[in-house]
């Protein structure tokens, strides 16, 4: 299913010069930062340009040529934009990382990428440290936010450094390397170019909607795809104001600063909206008359969540499905009309069907693999230094997510799950999702995560983790409610056999929920007997 859309990717192209300069020749603001004590600055568009350029002529001098690779470990703060924009003017390829990796997780990411240069946060110093005797190949210690022996301190020298334009790049140089959350396997490096930049324009334009008008917050953290999707290139490209805020996720708080701070454009993770929707009087005690637009991508969002934000605000969430090796895939865009619970429809440019095993589309209906046919620049060049992962993504003249779902009679998808998540029950096929969402229906389940539990008869069980929400106490008589509930709501077939009351489920730092973390721990308890079963 094509959505037409003409890319005309430059030859060359560079964000930070094509972009971020551009804005600089306007004097309005283009960053609100709240730092984490709650303290707010704004930053305009020739601030921002003119910082990062001394970013650059600082790096540069430092010894990062173009082409070199370069981890960069950085909270949510104007730092961590000001470093992604210098190593991108630089033609370097950045490799955003996650403040929570441990040493280990750096030196592989390190060494893996070839990186010679590191940049972090005070905050980070100690662990970084205990990377530097597993990374060789690092020889520049860069630090931000403060001094530490063995470090080189940024602050100073890129408050005064030479501003520096940058080198050209061409749209087919390497930009990116973000590493995916390995599981079971190290983790893989997804190759983006300079065309990547470019093109996350259309996100922002046809999804976002964002306007130069808007104030846009984007929550995702830094070390996530998501960030280079919504935080740095989307909104920018389309001259948006952004909001940066260092400080966790607290509900409450959230909605306090999405009303003080008079944001237009929200995008949330799917888990930060189901827990907002879970508050009080919601509509009441938060009026947001600047909101005009919502978003959500990362999983699919309940339908229940999305009739209470509407009740509450007036405003639909446009669930939006992309991945780190591509963009925004399939979405409800602005003006379309929203079917809750389902994907969407493609995005412009994009060529998107469910495939079967064969590499052929399924029929209206059928469940198989999201596959994207051709080759846009939102597509990632590969895995880096794993061909044999590079070659298993693809089937034929489709790209394979690895995620499932089906089309329906008039083009919208709706998604099943992920190739490994979907439970195989008997003579059922079960979708995690469709059995969360009736769960989060119920007054006392405030979050859940469901995944099969190898059993020997039926070669997996349905199982469910639910977080209680206050005033809720785990009890068999809560488990057989629970139950019952499900069997009301949904297919009885899909009623979680077992549930476990647990304080909180395992996530990403984007809130998306790691049912393999789960999937695994089943398997540990339950012993290879009974996993025998498993389909």
């Amino acid at each position: 299913m094509q959505a037409a859309y003409d890319w005309e990717v430059p030859t060359e192209f560079n964000f930070a010069r094509d972009v971020v300069d551009a804005l600089g020749r306007e004097g309005r603001r283009g960053l609100l930062f709240v730092d984490a004590k709650g303290g707010r600055s704004d930053v305009s568009f020739p601030e921002i340009a003119a910082a990062s350029r001394r970013w650059a002529g600082t790096l540069r001098d430092l010894g990062v040529a173009k082409g070199a690779r370069v981890v960069v470990v950085l909270p949510k703060i104007p730092a961590w934009l000001y470093a992604m924009l210098a190593l991108d003017r630089l033609g370097a390829v950045a490799i955003p990382s996650a403040e929570q990796l441990r040493a280990k997780d750096l030196a592989f990411r390190a060494n893996h990428s070839g990186a010679t240069a590191l940049i972090a946060h005070a905050s980070n110093a100690a662990e970084v440290d205990l990377m530097r005797e597993q990374a060789p190949g690092v020889t520049r210690y860069l630090l931000v936010g403060g001094e530490a022996p063995g470090w080189t301190s940024l602050d100073a020298l890129a408050e005064r450094g030479p501003e520096f334009a940058g080198n050209p790049t061409a749209r087919d140089d390497v930009a990116y390397i973000v590493y995916t959350s390995g599981t079971t396997k190290d983790p893989k490096g997804v190759v983006h170019n300079h065309a990547y930049t470019f093109a996350k324009r259309m996100q922002a334009e046809f999804w976002l909607d964002a306007k130069p008008e808007d104030l846009l917050w984007c929550t995702a953290g830094t070390g996530w795809a998501k960030s280079l999707w919504n935080v740095l290139l989307g909104p920018w490209s389309c001259g948006s104001a952004i909001v940066l805020h260092e400080g966790a996720f607290e509900a409450a708080q959230r909605m306090d600063l999405i009303r003080d701070l008079e944001v237009t454009v929200l995008c949330q993770a799917p888990t930060e909206y189901r827990i907002e929707a879970k508050l009080e009087r919601l509509g009441e005690r938060w009026k947001l008359p600047k909101l005009r637009h919502c978003v959500s991508a990362g999983e699919p969002l309940n339908p229940e969540v999305l009739a209470r934000w509407k009740e509450a605000f007036g405003l639909t969430i446009l669930d939006g499905y992309g991945q780190t090796e591509n963009s925004l895939l399939v979405a409800n865009r602005p003006g379309m009309d929203v079917r809750p619970g389902s994907m969407g429809k493609p995005t412009p440019g994009h060529d998107v069907g469910v495939v079967d095993p064969e590499g052929q589309e399924c029929e209206a209906g059928e469940v198989g693999d999201i596959g994207l046919r051709g080759d846009p620049p939102t597509l990632f060049r590969g895995y880096y230094k794993n061909e044999e992962e590079t070659r298993a993504s693809h089937r034929g003249e489709w790209y394979i997510t690895g995620d499932r779902a089906q089309v329906d009679d008039d083009g919208y998808f709706w998604f099943v799950g992920r190739a490994d998540d979907v439970i195989s029950s008997g003579a059922y096929r079960i979708g995690p999702f469709e059995v969360e969402s009736a769960l989060l229906e119920h007054p006392a389940v405030l979050e859940s995560a469901v995944v099969g539990s190898p059993d020997a008869d039926r070669g997996n069980v349905v199982k469910a983790f639910v977080v209680l929400r206050p005033g809720n106490e785990p009890s068999d008589a809560l488990v057989s409610e629970l139950q019952n509930h499900c069997k009301k709501v949904t297919a009885p077939y899909k009623y979680p056999r077992e549930i476990e009351f647990v304080g909180e489920l395992p996530k990403t730092r984007s809130g998306k929920i790691r049912r393999v973390e789960l999937r695994q721990l089943e398997l540990k308890r339950k012993g290879a007997t009974a996993a025998s079963g498993f389909v």
